[in-house]
Protein backbone atom coordinates (compact mmCIF):
# COMPACT_ATOMS: atom_id res chain seq x y z
CA UNK A 1 0.00 0.00 0.00
CA UNK A 2 1.11 3.23 -0.84
CA UNK A 3 1.55 6.25 1.46
CA UNK A 4 -1.29 8.23 -0.62
CA UNK A 5 -3.14 4.91 0.36
CA UNK A 6 -2.59 4.79 3.89
CA UNK A 7 -3.76 8.62 4.50
CA UNK A 8 -6.85 7.75 2.78
CA UNK A 9 -7.07 5.00 4.57
CA UNK A 10 -6.66 6.47 8.00
CA UNK A 11 -8.71 9.72 7.11
CA UNK A 12 -11.97 6.96 6.41
CA UNK A 13 -11.22 5.33 10.04
CA UNK A 14 -10.30 8.38 11.63
CA UNK A 15 -13.57 9.64 10.32
CA UNK A 16 -15.48 6.89 11.24
CA UNK A 17 -14.32 6.61 14.68
CA UNK A 18 -15.66 10.62 14.93
CA UNK A 19 -18.54 9.50 13.68
CA UNK A 20 -19.18 6.60 16.35
CA UNK A 21 -18.08 8.95 19.09
CA UNK A 22 -20.42 11.31 18.62
CA UNK A 23 -23.54 9.36 17.87
CA UNK A 24 -22.70 7.98 21.91
CA UNK A 25 -22.70 12.08 22.81
CA UNK A 26 -25.90 12.08 24.99
CA UNK A 27 -26.41 12.21 28.82
CA UNK A 28 -25.06 9.14 30.76
CA UNK A 29 -27.17 7.15 33.33
CA UNK A 30 -28.22 8.63 36.58
CA UNK A 31 -25.76 8.79 38.69
CA UNK A 32 -22.56 9.41 35.97
CA UNK A 33 -21.70 12.96 36.00
CA UNK A 34 -23.45 14.80 33.11
CA UNK A 35 -26.48 13.32 33.58
CA UNK A 36 -29.88 14.41 33.08
CA UNK A 37 -31.98 12.32 34.84
CA UNK A 38 -34.24 14.06 37.44
CA UNK A 39 -34.74 11.77 40.94
CA UNK A 40 -38.21 11.63 41.95
CA UNK A 41 -37.58 13.96 45.00
CA UNK A 42 -36.67 17.05 43.15
CA UNK A 43 -38.23 20.46 44.67
CA UNK A 44 -38.61 21.05 41.06
CA UNK A 45 -41.67 18.92 40.83
CA UNK A 46 -44.73 20.87 40.99
CA UNK A 47 -47.46 18.08 40.58
CA UNK A 48 -48.39 15.01 38.90
CA UNK A 49 -50.63 13.54 36.23
CA UNK A 50 -53.90 12.92 37.76
CA UNK A 51 -55.44 10.70 35.08
CA UNK A 52 -54.06 7.74 33.17
CA UNK A 53 -55.70 5.70 30.21
CA UNK A 54 -54.08 2.38 29.01
CA UNK A 55 -54.34 0.71 25.59
CA UNK A 56 -52.46 -2.48 26.24
CA UNK A 57 -49.87 -4.20 24.25
CA UNK A 58 -49.09 -7.80 23.94
CA UNK A 59 -46.99 -9.30 25.85
CA UNK A 60 -44.62 -10.12 22.43
CA UNK A 61 -46.42 -8.89 19.57
CA UNK A 62 -45.00 -11.67 17.27
CA UNK A 63 -47.14 -14.15 19.42
CA UNK A 64 -50.43 -12.22 19.50
CA UNK A 65 -52.34 -15.73 21.18
CA UNK A 66 -49.83 -15.26 24.57
CA UNK A 67 -52.01 -12.67 25.42
CA UNK A 68 -51.71 -8.58 26.28
CA UNK A 69 -49.82 -7.45 28.95
CA UNK A 70 -51.77 -7.29 32.56
CA UNK A 71 -49.57 -5.66 35.16
CA UNK A 72 -51.13 -2.52 37.40
CA UNK A 73 -53.96 -0.65 37.40
CA UNK A 74 -53.72 2.78 35.21
CA UNK A 75 -54.23 5.03 38.36
CA UNK A 76 -50.89 3.35 39.31
CA UNK A 77 -49.63 5.95 36.80
CA UNK A 78 -51.47 8.90 38.58
CA UNK A 79 -49.66 10.54 41.50
CA UNK A 80 -46.12 10.92 42.63
CA UNK A 81 -42.93 8.15 42.14
CA UNK A 82 -44.00 5.24 44.25
CA UNK A 83 -42.20 2.43 42.48
CA UNK A 84 -45.92 0.60 42.21
CA UNK A 85 -46.24 0.55 37.62
CA UNK A 86 -48.44 0.08 34.84
CA UNK A 87 -47.13 -2.36 32.07
CA UNK A 88 -47.98 -0.99 28.62
CA UNK A 89 -46.85 -4.46 26.90
CA UNK A 90 -45.17 -4.27 22.77
CA UNK A 91 -46.77 -1.12 21.10
CA UNK A 92 -49.06 -0.05 24.06
CA UNK A 93 -50.21 3.33 24.73
CA UNK A 94 -50.89 5.48 28.06
CA UNK A 95 -52.71 8.48 27.59
CA UNK A 96 -51.92 10.89 30.68
CA UNK A 97 -53.62 14.06 31.53
CA UNK A 98 -53.08 16.72 34.29
CA UNK A 99 -55.27 19.06 36.56
CA UNK A 100 -53.91 21.67 34.89
CA UNK A 101 -51.72 22.56 31.49
CA UNK A 102 -48.29 21.73 31.43
CA UNK A 103 -46.45 24.93 30.08
CA UNK A 104 -43.55 25.69 28.43
CA UNK A 105 -40.98 27.13 31.01
CA UNK A 106 -37.20 27.28 31.22
CA UNK A 107 -35.35 24.17 30.78
CA UNK A 108 -37.47 20.62 31.10
CA UNK A 109 -41.26 20.74 31.86
CA UNK A 110 -41.95 17.45 32.85
CA UNK A 111 -40.20 14.36 33.38
CA UNK A 112 -41.01 10.09 32.92
CA UNK A 113 -40.48 7.53 35.27
CA UNK A 114 -40.12 3.49 34.34
CA UNK A 115 -38.63 0.83 36.63
CA UNK A 116 -35.45 0.37 35.02
CA UNK A 117 -32.23 -1.09 37.06
CA UNK A 118 -28.51 -0.83 37.11
CA UNK A 119 -26.16 -3.03 35.95
CA UNK A 120 -24.44 -4.45 39.36
CA UNK A 121 -21.08 -4.55 37.42
CA UNK A 122 -21.37 -0.93 35.76
CA UNK A 123 -23.00 1.60 36.74
CA UNK A 124 -23.56 3.60 33.38
CA UNK A 125 -25.53 0.70 31.86
CA UNK A 126 -28.58 -0.20 33.34
CA UNK A 127 -31.61 -2.78 31.79
CA UNK A 128 -34.16 -0.39 30.22
CA UNK A 129 -37.25 -0.47 28.32
CA UNK A 130 -38.44 2.33 26.28
CA UNK A 131 -41.02 4.83 24.77
CA UNK A 132 -41.88 7.75 22.67
CA UNK A 133 -42.76 10.87 24.02
CA UNK A 134 -46.10 12.94 22.41
CA UNK A 135 -48.00 15.85 23.13
CA UNK A 136 -51.19 17.24 22.67
CA UNK A 137 -53.21 20.95 23.35
CA UNK A 138 -56.33 19.35 22.70
CA UNK A 139 -55.98 15.43 23.16
CA UNK A 140 -56.55 14.23 19.79
CA UNK A 141 -53.59 15.99 17.80
CA UNK A 142 -49.93 14.59 18.78
CA UNK A 143 -46.49 16.06 18.27
CA UNK A 144 -43.74 13.08 19.08
CA UNK A 145 -40.31 14.57 20.37
CA UNK A 146 -37.65 13.34 17.83
CA UNK A 147 -36.11 10.38 19.76
CA UNK A 148 -32.52 8.73 18.82
CA UNK A 149 -31.33 5.22 19.51
CA UNK A 150 -27.81 4.63 18.83
CA UNK A 151 -27.73 1.31 20.37
CA UNK A 152 -25.91 -1.36 18.00
CA UNK A 153 -28.46 -3.37 16.16
CA UNK A 154 -26.81 -6.22 14.93
CA UNK A 155 -27.48 -8.45 17.94
CA UNK A 156 -30.82 -8.34 19.69
CA UNK A 157 -31.17 -7.26 23.46
CA UNK A 158 -33.05 -9.57 25.06
CA UNK A 159 -34.53 -10.30 28.66
CA UNK A 160 -33.28 -9.38 32.65
CA UNK A 161 -29.88 -9.20 32.91
CA UNK A 162 -28.50 -7.48 29.40
CA UNK A 163 -27.86 -3.73 30.07
CA UNK A 164 -27.94 -0.42 27.86
CA UNK A 165 -26.08 2.73 27.28
CA UNK A 166 -28.25 5.89 28.19
CA UNK A 167 -25.48 7.93 26.81
CA UNK A 168 -26.53 6.91 23.20
CA UNK A 169 -30.20 6.90 23.92
CA UNK A 170 -31.79 10.54 23.42
CA UNK A 171 -36.07 11.62 23.88
CA UNK A 172 -36.81 8.16 24.90
CA UNK A 173 -38.78 7.79 28.12
CA UNK A 174 -36.96 5.08 30.09
CA UNK A 175 -33.76 5.72 29.32
CA UNK A 176 -33.01 6.06 33.08
CA UNK A 177 -33.31 3.77 36.16
CA UNK A 178 -36.52 3.69 38.69
CA UNK A 179 -36.55 6.45 40.81
CA UNK A 180 -35.11 8.98 38.32
CA UNK A 181 -36.93 10.79 35.62
CA UNK A 182 -36.18 11.59 31.81
CA UNK A 183 -37.40 14.66 31.30
CA UNK A 184 -38.80 16.51 28.14
CA UNK A 185 -38.02 20.22 27.56
CA UNK A 186 -41.62 21.81 25.11
CA UNK A 187 -39.37 24.02 23.62
CA UNK A 188 -38.05 21.51 21.00
CA UNK A 189 -41.26 21.50 19.58
CA UNK A 190 -41.79 25.81 19.18
CA UNK A 191 -43.34 26.25 15.85
CA UNK A 192 -45.26 22.89 15.60
CA UNK A 193 -48.34 23.91 14.03
CA UNK A 194 -51.53 23.71 15.83
CA UNK A 195 -49.66 22.79 19.39
CA UNK A 196 -49.91 25.10 22.00
CA UNK A 197 -46.30 24.82 24.34
CA UNK A 198 -48.17 27.06 27.08
CA UNK A 199 -50.94 24.65 27.38
CA UNK A 200 -50.26 20.51 26.98
CA UNK A 201 -53.06 19.01 28.17
CA UNK A 202 -52.54 15.30 27.32
CA UNK A 203 -48.80 13.06 27.70
CA UNK A 204 -49.06 10.07 25.55
CA UNK A 205 -46.54 7.26 25.35
CA UNK A 206 -46.11 4.65 22.79
CA UNK A 207 -44.02 1.10 24.24
CA UNK A 208 -41.29 1.06 21.67
CA UNK A 209 -41.05 -2.60 20.06
CA UNK A 210 -37.12 -3.29 20.50
CA UNK A 211 -37.20 -6.36 17.86
CA UNK A 212 -34.35 -5.74 15.33
CA UNK A 213 -36.09 -7.84 13.41
CA UNK A 214 -39.45 -7.86 12.21
CA UNK A 215 -41.99 -5.76 14.11
CA UNK A 216 -39.60 -3.69 15.39
CA UNK A 217 -39.57 0.39 15.41
CA UNK A 218 -37.70 2.95 14.12
CA UNK A 219 -36.55 6.41 15.22
CA UNK A 220 -36.52 9.79 13.56
CA UNK A 221 -33.04 9.35 11.76
CA UNK A 222 -34.27 5.63 10.73
CA UNK A 223 -32.05 3.46 12.66
CA UNK A 224 -33.46 0.53 14.60
CA UNK A 225 -34.39 0.86 18.11
CA UNK A 226 -32.77 -2.01 19.66
CA UNK A 227 -34.28 -2.98 23.72
CA UNK A 228 -34.90 -5.80 25.39
CA UNK A 229 -37.51 -8.01 23.33
CA UNK A 230 -38.85 -10.17 24.27
CA UNK A 231 -39.87 -9.15 27.95
CA UNK A 232 -43.11 -11.47 28.77
CA UNK A 233 -41.99 -11.36 32.12
CA UNK A 234 -44.28 -13.43 35.18
CA UNK A 235 -47.18 -12.03 35.71
CA UNK A 236 -48.09 -10.18 33.16
CA UNK A 237 -45.59 -7.12 32.21
CA UNK A 238 -44.21 -6.55 29.01
CA UNK A 239 -42.77 -4.06 27.55
CA UNK A 240 -42.66 -0.38 29.18
CA UNK A 241 -43.68 -0.05 32.45
CA UNK A 242 -44.76 3.25 33.92
CA UNK A 243 -44.30 4.52 37.35
CA UNK A 244 -45.35 7.84 36.63
CA UNK A 245 -45.16 11.46 34.96
CA UNK A 246 -44.04 14.47 37.10
CA UNK A 247 -44.50 18.29 36.18
CA UNK A 248 -42.29 20.80 36.63
CA UNK A 249 -43.96 23.89 34.55
CA UNK A 250 -48.16 24.23 35.17
CA UNK A 251 -50.12 26.84 34.19
CA UNK A 252 -51.21 27.55 37.23
CA UNK A 253 -54.85 29.44 35.99
CA UNK A 254 -55.72 25.59 34.43
CA UNK A 255 -57.32 25.21 30.76
CA UNK A 256 -59.23 28.80 29.90
CA UNK A 257 -62.80 28.33 29.82
CA UNK A 258 -62.40 25.04 32.57
CA UNK A 259 -64.29 27.33 34.80
CA UNK A 260 -67.16 27.21 32.82
CA UNK A 261 -67.23 23.36 31.83
CA UNK A 262 -71.37 23.36 32.67
CA UNK A 263 -71.65 25.11 28.88
CA UNK A 264 -71.93 21.75 27.73
CA UNK A 265 -73.44 18.43 28.84
CA UNK A 266 -72.03 15.18 27.20
CA UNK A 267 -73.93 11.82 27.94
CA UNK A 268 -74.34 8.91 28.50
CA UNK A 269 -71.15 7.66 29.63
CA UNK A 270 -70.07 4.97 29.29
CA UNK A 271 -71.23 5.06 25.27
CA UNK A 272 -73.09 2.34 23.69
CA UNK A 273 -74.68 3.34 20.07
CA UNK A 274 -75.40 7.23 20.49
CA UNK A 275 -73.71 9.99 22.25
CA UNK A 276 -75.63 13.47 23.00
CA UNK A 277 -73.97 16.98 23.15
CA UNK A 278 -76.43 19.49 24.51
CA UNK A 279 -75.32 22.90 24.85
CA UNK A 280 -76.62 25.07 27.99
CA UNK A 281 -77.40 27.43 25.09
CA UNK A 282 -79.25 26.50 22.29
CA UNK A 283 -77.60 29.11 20.21
CA UNK A 284 -74.52 28.06 20.64
CA UNK A 285 -71.88 27.40 17.94
CA UNK A 286 -69.22 24.93 18.59
CA UNK A 287 -67.29 21.60 16.61
CA UNK A 288 -67.52 18.62 17.99
CA UNK A 289 -64.68 16.10 17.51
CA UNK A 290 -63.78 12.37 18.90
CA UNK A 291 -61.13 10.69 18.42
CA UNK A 292 -59.64 7.25 19.96
CA UNK A 293 -56.46 7.01 22.04
CA UNK A 294 -53.79 7.09 18.77
CA UNK A 295 -55.35 10.21 17.85
CA UNK A 296 -57.56 9.36 15.10
CA UNK A 297 -60.25 11.25 14.64
CA UNK A 298 -63.43 8.85 14.32
CA UNK A 299 -66.11 11.69 13.42
CA UNK A 300 -66.00 15.37 13.27
CA UNK A 301 -69.52 17.56 13.39
CA UNK A 302 -71.01 21.36 14.00
CA UNK A 303 -73.70 21.69 16.76
CA UNK A 304 -76.97 22.20 15.12
CA UNK A 305 -79.27 24.64 17.50
CA UNK A 306 -76.89 23.89 20.32
CA UNK A 307 -77.52 19.75 19.46
CA UNK A 308 -75.22 16.94 18.03
CA UNK A 309 -75.83 13.59 18.03
CA UNK A 310 -72.62 11.00 17.58
CA UNK A 311 -73.07 7.60 16.37
CA UNK A 312 -70.76 5.48 18.29
CA UNK A 313 -71.91 2.07 17.82
CA UNK A 314 -70.03 1.04 15.09
CA UNK A 315 -66.59 1.89 17.60
CA UNK A 316 -64.39 -0.58 19.23
CA UNK A 317 -65.36 -0.73 22.95
CA UNK A 318 -62.60 1.38 24.44
CA UNK A 319 -61.53 4.88 25.77
CA UNK A 320 -62.46 7.63 23.20
CA UNK A 321 -61.93 11.29 23.82
CA UNK A 322 -63.96 14.30 22.76
CA UNK A 323 -63.42 17.62 22.18
CA UNK A 324 -65.58 20.74 21.88
CA UNK A 325 -64.62 24.16 20.36
CA UNK A 326 -66.60 26.97 20.95
CA UNK A 327 -66.90 30.05 18.25
CA UNK A 328 -64.59 31.73 20.84
CA UNK A 329 -61.79 29.39 20.27
CA UNK A 330 -62.56 27.89 24.18
CA UNK A 331 -61.72 24.31 24.02
CA UNK A 332 -63.89 22.16 26.06
CA UNK A 333 -62.52 18.21 26.93
CA UNK A 334 -63.32 15.37 28.42
CA UNK A 335 -62.88 10.86 28.47
CA UNK A 336 -65.59 8.82 26.64
CA UNK A 337 -65.30 5.27 27.39
CA UNK A 338 -67.32 2.89 24.75
CA UNK A 339 -69.32 -0.43 26.18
Amino acid sequence: MNCCSRLLLLSVLFIAGMSLTSRAQFPPQAGITGSTAIPYSDTRFVNWATGCTVQRGYLDIAQPGAGRALAGADGLATGAVDFQIVSLGDSGVAVLTFASPIRNGEGPDFAVFENGFADPADPAMAFLELAFVEVSSDGIHYTRFEAASHTQDSVQIAGAGTYMDASRLHNLAGKYKAGFGTPFDLEELSGTPGLDLNRITHVRLVDVIGAINGSGTKDHEGHTINDPYPTPFPVGTGGFDLDAVGVIHQEASGIPGSNRRNKFSVFPNPVTDRLHIRAADAGSSATVSLADMTGRIMTLQDLENGNADLLTAAYAPGVYFIVIKDATGTLWTGKISKQ
